[in-house]
């Protein structure tokens, strides 16, 4: 007499609900950024650049998706039952399971890209285990957590991409201006918390909304973002770029405004605010890449 045991397995559009793929434009801007800001041209390195997108999106972004998915299956079970896990779309212990083989090929293709991208793609997946995983877990308190996502999505992408294109380690002024922008977006993580306040208070989460109050938070999350693009100002008029630090300024100042409906009503409009602010701010990551481009690529 025989006996057949079949394992269960995820469907690809389980998988790939798991992975999040909205999730993963922002370091994927951020690598274009570096790729911009390393001056040089794509030519012969396409392979490379491909490469380093499939990096920081799909891989990457996507471990940590599936980390946080994972360590949070059973809150989950509570609050969203029918994400892939909870709903038993993503059967057994499979979740961990991708996890682990996510992190697998993310540095099996960031050995691929030299050591500096190797070394900052071992950092940023250590930064998603401890972010999710007990008994460590910064996503429970904001500081933390807002930093270990902000650095990794943009300046760790960024950093990526332009040492991609050369080859090594990039020129002190875009390393100087992926952490600048990679400061301001730890109050872009701060506006995501503002969705989820209750939740938070429910189930010990000290994001900073929760920490400091909701005004406090709003006020914190705007004068965070705003103080790295003034700095970052300042640098483009001392490198003798003042189109581009023209450009920023203005985004700035829009960004100001939106900011002053967002301050009255934070709880309704930190979405409205997330939505438009982020995007002048991308556009003025950009606009400071294509600056640093035009100063020469490195020799």
């Amino acid at each position: 007499m025989s006996v057949t045991t079949t394992m269960q397995v995820p469907a690809p559009s389980a998988v790939l609900e798991l992975l999040k793929p909205i999730t993963w434009f922002p370091p994927m801007w951020a690598f274009a950024c570096g790729v911009v800001s390393s001056g040089l041209p794509l030519g012969p390195r396409w392979p490379v650049v491909v490469a380093g997108i499939l990096l920081c999106g799909p891989l990457l972004v996507a471990t940590s998706q599936v980390v946080n998915d994972w360590f949070d299956r059973h809150v989950d079970a509570i609050n969203e039952p029918h994400r892939p896990i909870p709903s038993g779309r993503i059967p057994g212990r499979w979740g961990l399971y991708l996890a682990i083989l996510w992190t697998a090929m993310s540095l099996a293709l960031a050995s691929q890209l030299g050591d500096w991208v190797l070394g900052a793609a071992a950092v940023g997946l250590v930064l998603a285990w401890l972010y999710s995983a007990p008994p460590v877990r910064l996503k429970q308190n904001g500081w933390y957590g807002n930093a270990a996502c902000a650095i990794t999505y943009e300046g760790f992408a960024w950093f990526t991409g332009a040492a991609v294109m050369i080859g090594g380690l990039p020129d002190w002024r875009i390393i100087t201006l992926a952490f600048l922008y990679s400061a301001g977006a730890h109050g872009i993580m701060t506006l995501n918390d503002f969705k989820s306040i209750e939740g938070d208070i429910r189930t010990g989460v000290r994001s900073l909304p929760v920490q400091l109050g909701v005004d406090a938070a709003a006020r914190l999350a705007c004068i965070v973002m705003a103080v790295p693009q003034v700095i970052v100002i300042a640098l483009l008029l001392a490198w003798g770029k003042p189109i581009q630090a023209a450009i920023v300024t203005a985004l700035l100042v829009a960004q100001g405004a939106l900011a002053v409906r967002f301050l009255r009503e934070p709880i309704a409009k930190a979405t409205w605010f997330s939505g438009l602010g982020v995007t002048l701010y991308v556009a003025g990551m950009m606009t400071s890449a294509v600056a640093l481009a035009s100063l020469g690529a490195p020799a």
